[in-house]
């Protein structure tokens, strides 16, 4: 394994594990998304030029822009609930309230 793969591999584990372990307020929980996203981006984007073709350099630009598009729903769905429930801990959402 190489030193930019074992990187990146670590990168995206650390971003899961936050996910998964630190689930206090959904701020924290969004930031840990985005930062597997951020490495999921970047090891696209050098699998892209390490191969050299045409095929594969759009894939980065498709899941940036899926990427903005889900930070825009977690804030969305942040802000919404800040309203709603006075604070965005993840101990107060409670879908069997609904």
């Amino acid at each position: 394994m190489t030193p930019v793969h074992f990187s990146f591999s670590s990168a995206f584990i650390l971003g899961l594990m936050g996910l998964a372990f630190h689930r206090t307020h959904l701020l924290s929980a969004l930031l840990c998304l985005e930062g597997m996203m951020l490495s999921l981006f970047i090891a696209l984007a050098l699998w892209a030029l390490q191969f050299e073709t045409m095929g594969f350099s759009t894939a980065p630009m498709l899941l940036l822009a899926f990427s903005a598009c889900e930070a825009s729903a977690g804030l969305a769905l942040l802000v919404a609930t800040a309203r709603t429930h006075g604070s965005d801990r993840l101990q107060n959402l409670n879908l069997l309230q609904c």
